[in-house]
């Protein structure tokens, strides 16, 4: 029978935690069938995985409510100072291993999952009105690898992006896995996921923003590009790159590289190009 009767130790302050006995309970239901159900959606929810990304979801820094937390119980000592960061609203679940991977269908090595809640997410539109006069914006256009996703929110958060906007045809930057991978940075960035490009492309040019799509047949160099007071930079998927109603729209630019050799991996590319458009001053 679950009950109440463990608490994570370590920081002075003890936090309760509910003991599962079955992985049919119906209190976490959100964290069902975990791979399958990424494919689908949950109903507003969003899974949150690891401790990277518990640490940025449990901090101001995150732009989004954390409804529980569910863990292995032998990792309840070890994550202590992190739990005793958690809400006193928030149910922290705990779990034997065998169970927890019931519960999610495979197994969760690093024993830490939290279930977050989108709320009602803003429009490109909403996005771009509460930008400032001087604003850097990401522009994922096509990009279908959650790695990818993921890289380029992890790097719009490092190098101080205002915003991220991807077009439908990309994926969600709430996708667990790309979660994952920005470490937390979908959970920092403002983001918008809707319309087609040329529907993003529309809004940014009607809010006063100079378009730089990355491409390695760019016009101009990055070092040699000035960055405008409004600058949204475009990035197309791998392979195919961004199409040439697009680049016929925008100031093209290339990142220099050695020999012959023209390519670079987008969530690279966005890293590089975010990095010299930033003032760190």
């Amino acid at each position: 029978m679950a009950g109440a009767g463990s608490a994570a130790r370590g920081t002075g302050r003890l936090r309760p935690l509910t003991a599962l006995a079955s992985p049919d309970d119906p209190r976490i239901d959100a964290y069902r069938v975990i791979k399958e159900r990424d494919l689908v959606g949950r109903g507003g929810r969003f899974i949150l995985e690891g401790r990277t990304v518990l640490d940025v979801a449990l901090s101001p820094r995150n732009r989004f409510a954390v409804e529980s937390l569910l863990i292995a119980e032998s990792r309840a000592d070890a994550l202590a100072p992190l739990l005793a960061q958690t809400p006193a609203d928030v149910p922290i679940y705990t779990a034997s291993q065998p169970i927890l991977d019931g519960i999610t269908g495979f197994h969760i090595h690093r024993g830490l999952l939290g279930v977050g809640l989108r709320g009602d997410m803003p429009t490109a539109a909403q996005v771009v009105a509460g930008l400032p006069a001087e604003a850097l914006v990401v522009v994922a256009l096509g990009i279908t690898n959650h790695d990818n996703a993921g890289g380029i929110m992890r790097n719009a958060a490092a190098f101080g992006a205002d915003a991220a906007l991807f077009d439908f045809a990309s994926c969600d930057p709430l996708y667990r896995k790309a979660i994952r991978v920005s470490v937390g940075g979908s959970l920092v960035v403002p983001f918008a996921r809707e319309g087609t490009a040329h529907d993003l492309l529309d809004l940014l040019g009607a809010n006063g923003f100079e378009l730089v799509a990355l491409s390695p047949a760019g016009a101009v160099e990055l070092s040699h590009l000035a960055r405008a007071p409004r600058t949204a930079v475009l990035l197309g998927a791998e392979g195919p790159g961004l199409p040439a109603d697009v680049m016929a729209r925008a100031r093209t630019v290339r990142i220099a590289m050695k020999g012959d050799f023209d390519s670079l991996n987008v969530a690279t590319t966005s890293g590089i190009t975010l990095h010299a458009l930033t003032n760190f001053t």
